[in-house]
């Protein structure tokens, strides 16, 4: 929790972002996830001053454990002094307890952001998905809590100014926004108007544009010219390296070393079948899992994992 601290901006966690949403397609399904398409609602976890506070976190807890669908599990929440925001105790359950800073206590409003974390991390336990190391494993918890519905309450928590400044999470504010965007471009849901900091819609609106940078790059045709360009040089010289070892190949034999590499920057990668003609392997723009198509022109792929369908130009 940085609180009156300095927030760090940008994406230098992007990669274990993109890691996240394709291991929540993979250990949940494409069907599963689809559950979540409508978010917590605001009126659902608002929190007014004149609340009790033990009784509205008891109840905005409640809220988060009917929106993730752990009906048998029932939070326990508490305050005390501490450096983090909050944290939860992982045990079997049904009952877990959930102590939020003190802070918390005069800033009600986003008492609903901190639970949305720990109540993922019990959802996650539950599924036993999990990524190495701490860092990684609260990348994942929140990412999962944006990508399924509630994320967009730890996004609006982020607020900052000359002489203050609060945000939730690990995320970095732009990568909160890249994500709730991500889930916004796969259920056509508007968080925009949910902010009530200025800060975090700005925040959303730069996470959009590098959520719809991921569905401009080639093979795929929406790729800029630039992009496409680059591609077609990097092809012809992937293809150029196939003819020179088929060509240098023991009569009868088939090579398969002759891998062709892209740019420095790009997700693409060439290589050859070996049984038809050079492949070119992407990320899908939605899940980010890596999908093979045959290098022939323009082709239609369809995702296995997320299930979207991709226009391509290969």
């Amino acid at each position: 929790m940085a609180n009156g601290g300095p927030v760090k901006h940008g994406y230098p966690h992007l990669e274990t972002v993109r890691a996240a949403v394709t291991a929540l397609y993979k250990r949940l399904s494409y069907d599963t996830v689809h559950t979540f398409a409508a978010s917590v609602a605001p009126a659902d976890v608002a929190f007014c001053d004149t609340d009790d506070l033990y009784l509205g976190a008891q109840r905005v807890a409640r809220e988060l454990v009917r929106h993730f669908r752990l009906p048998d599990a029932r939070m326990i929440v508490s305050f005390r002094e501490m450096e983090h925001a909050a944290s939860v105790e992982l045990a079997a359950g049904p009952e877990y307890f959930i102590e939020l800073n003190d802070r918390f206590r005069t800033h009600r409003r986003d008492i609903g952001a901190a639970l949305a974390h720990e109540v993922m991390h019990v959802y996650l336990h539950r599924l036993d998905l999990s990524f190495p190391g701490t860092r990684d494993n609260e990348i994942l918890t929140d990412t999962a809590t944006t990508y399924l519905g509630a994320g967009w309450l730890l996004l609006d928590a982020y607020r900052e100014d000359a002489s203050s400044s609060q945000k939730l999470g690990y995320l970095t504010p732009e990568e909160f926004g890249y994500v709730l965007a991500k889930r916004s471009l796969v259920f056509g849901e508007d968080p925009a108007t949910w902010f009530t900091s200025p800060q975090a819609y700005t925040a959303y609106t730069r996470g959009l544009a590098q959520a719809r940078e991921d569905e401009r790059q080639p093979p795929l045709t929406a790729a800029g010219w630039a992009g496409r360009r680059r591609y077609a040089k990097d092809r012809r010289h992937a293809q150029g390296r196939v003819v020179g070892t088929v060509s240098g190949a023991a009569p009868g034999s088939t090579s398969t070393a002759a891998s062709g590499g892209s740019g420095a920057g790009a997700s693409y990668s060439f290589a050859p079948d070996g049984r038809g003609p050079l492949r070119v392997s992407f990320p899908c723009p939605t899940c980010r899992q890596r999908i093979r198509v045959p290098v022939r022109g323009r082709v239609r792929a369809r995702c296995g994992l997320c299930r979207t369908v991709l226009e391509c130009d290969t």
